[in-house]
């Protein structure tokens, strides 16, 4: 991996963890708040996207525009269980969680559906996940999880750490083998998640304003922050970085996350949180090294 490829996923990392720290600030506001930042995004950046389609660089493939739609559905879920987990537990909880579990459930899914045998560096890297995981969720206290919502950010987590799985290979895919420009991909995949969300929004105009009554700010910043921590990532795929060292590196956002709730938020981190970010991370390394 070159160095600019090395800043620009050291950047998306830190980018990453902002965004989440603004979409936790609305989280209450739910799906509406994903649609207007979403819609924020798409005009945002339609001028890149415009510049290139009038360039003509742009060319399409009935495979890429596959790929392209299902990078929009697997992110419009994303997008929507991050909300919902954001609304039921901290963002040192979810952020981390949802960040570590995606490496686990991708090396899971390998040796139960392909039949691969795990390497002894892989059983590692998955054991220091779920240890990580249960530090980060009990803060060294394991009757967490028999107290009501315990178990809420780690399920909310889970689910989504398994949709970034899912999008992380089909967009790498798109980016590197179709050759899909990222900001393309991107933009295209947020278009169709608004036209997704236009029914529910359609159904109380006036209701979505008023929930987002002194949110739109917080908006604009998700929506111009996540496609271009995102942007970067698939850039440094585009330009030669490999998946195997990419992924992992993303998870140094974990930490990030994790100190923002506590410094930002003044949500209860504490040494055992920490801890478990730092045990989720080298278990991640190590899924991902193997």
């Amino acid at each position: 991996m070159t160095l600019a490829s090395l800043l620009l996923v050291i950047l998306a990392s830190f980018i990453h963890a902002s965004w989440n720290l603004l979409v936790k600030k609305a989280a209450s506001v739910g799906p509406v708040f994903v649609f207007a930042s979403n819609l924020i995004g798409c005009v945002a950046y339609a001028p890149w996207v415009l510049y290139l389609l009038a360039q003509g660089s742009i060319v399409w493939t009935r495979e890429g525009i596959v790929f392209v739609l299902l990078s929009g559905l697997i992110h419009l879920a994303y997008s929507l269980c991050l909300q919902r987990g954001y609304q039921v537990a901290d963002l040192s909880v979810v952020y981390p969680v949802a960040r570590g579990t995606g490496p686990m459930l991708s090396s899971i899914g390998v040796i139960l559906i392909l039949g691969e045998a795990p390497s002894r560096q892989g059983l590692a890297g998955l054991a220091l996940v779920v240890i990580g995981i249960g530090l980060i969720a009990t803060r060294g206290d394991l009757s967490a999880f028999r107290r009501p919502g315990g178990q809420a950010g780690v399920r909310w987590g889970t689910v989504t750490g398994g949709l970034i799985a899912s999008y992380t290979v089909i967009d790498a895919y798109a980016v590197k083998a179709l050759g899909i420009a990222p900001v393309v991909l991107d933009w295209f995949s947020n278009l169709l998640r608004i036209f997704l969300l236009v029914p529910l929004i359609a159904t109380n105009p006036q209701g979505a304003l008023a929930r987002m009554r002194g949110y739109w700010w917080i908006a604009v910043g998700v929506g111009l922050l996540s496609p271009l921590s995102y942007i970067l990532v698939l850039t440094a795929l585009t330009a030669g970085a490999p998946l195997s060292l990419v992924a992992p590196m993303r998870e140094m956002s974990m930490m990030v996350g994790a100190l923002m709730g506590m410094l930002i938020l003044r949500e209860v981190v504490g040494p055992w949180r920490l801890a478990g970010c730092g045990v989720l991370i080298a278990g991640v390394i190590l899924l991902s090294s193997a």
